[in-house]
């Protein structure tokens, strides 16, 4: 049956990709691609990697309650 993957396939593949695709949408999901994968990283290296960036890290439930509080005193001194 012979190499499935060889250079040539490869570079038809690509080749196709481009002209469905263009060059800018693949650059975007290069982009896109990285940012998700350095998120990642930051998400399992855990609160090591936020240290020192002016916002400590939250619990969801925390932020969501802090939030609505701020919005409650906002209404009543504006009220």
């Amino acid at each position: 049956m012979g190499d499935l993957f060889t250079i040539q396939h490869l570079l038809l593949i690509l080749l196709i990709v481009v002209l469905v695709f263009g060059t800018k949408k693949l650059r975007n999901i290069g982009a896109d691609l990285g940012g998700a994968v350095k998120s990642f990283k930051e998400g399992m290296a855990g609160n090591g990697a936020t240290e020192g960036k002016g916002e400590e890290k939250k619990p969801l439930e925390e932020k969501t309650v802090a939030s609505n509080v701020e919005v409650k005193s906002q209404e009543k001194t504006h009220s």
